[in-house]
């Protein structure tokens, strides 16, 4: 009886298993955005006929993902707008004070990813982007460029991402009117990204 019993029992077993969601290949793992290797940048039409870009080189960040099956679990970021360089340092200053990102007030911007749609290679991530105070949600169009080891034992991960905000929205709403009726600084703000992250060692 006892032999039965346990025949019985791992029958059971066998029966329910391929109805469970295992994946034992799956890794949803913490990846840390490497800044020496990133780019956060933005580009802004000036005076209608051209469009000044700049960037952020101060900030921090990290993704939960499993790498394998290209599922995003978190993405968040923190970013230091005194930061902010457009290899001008008029320009910057100006930026910097509150007719625009208000360093003083607002010394930081932070970026929450909420959803992620998943297709092939590329991901439509929506998020709440905090600016001056103001939250929003902004749309971020991105591509994963794949997995790769580096010499020195890390394993390292690559996004391309695009997506555009209206700086008003977030109380920047400073400008000036041109003889042509055209505006100086552009409301619309472009946004790119180039994301390496390296995958945290487990203990």
């Amino acid at each position: 009886m006892k032999t039965g019993w346990r025949w019985m029992v791992c029958a059971m077993i066998v029966a329910l298993l391929p109805g469970l969601p295992i994946d034992a290949g799956a890794e949803m793992a913490r990846w840390e955005i490497d800044p020496d290797h990133s780019l956060i940048e933005f580009r802004v039409a000036h005076m209608v006929v051209s469009k000044t870009s700049g960037r952020f080189t101060d900030y921090k960040g990290f993704v939960e993902m499993d790498a394998d099956a290209k599922t995003i679990k978190t993405i968040e970021a923190t970013i230091n707008a005194v930061s902010v360089d457009t290899n001008h340092d008029k320009r910057d200053a100006h930026l910097r004070n509150p007719d625009f990102l208000d360093a003083a007030q607002y010394p930081t911007m932070t970026y929450r990813m909420k959803s992620a749609k998943i297709q092939g290679d590329r991901y439509t991530l929506v998020g709440e982007f905090t600016l001056r105070g103001v939250t929003k949600d902004v749309t971020l169009v991105s591509t994963f460029n794949g997995v790769a080891k580096d010499p020195w034992g890390n394993t390292r991960a690559g996004f391309s991402a695009e997506g555009k905000l209206n700086r008003k929205d977030f109380g920047m709403v400073w400008n000036k009117t041109l003889d042509n009726g055209g505006l100086v600084v552009g409301e619309e703000v472009q946004i790119r990204l180039d994301i390496e992250c390296i995958k945290a060692k487990t203990p």
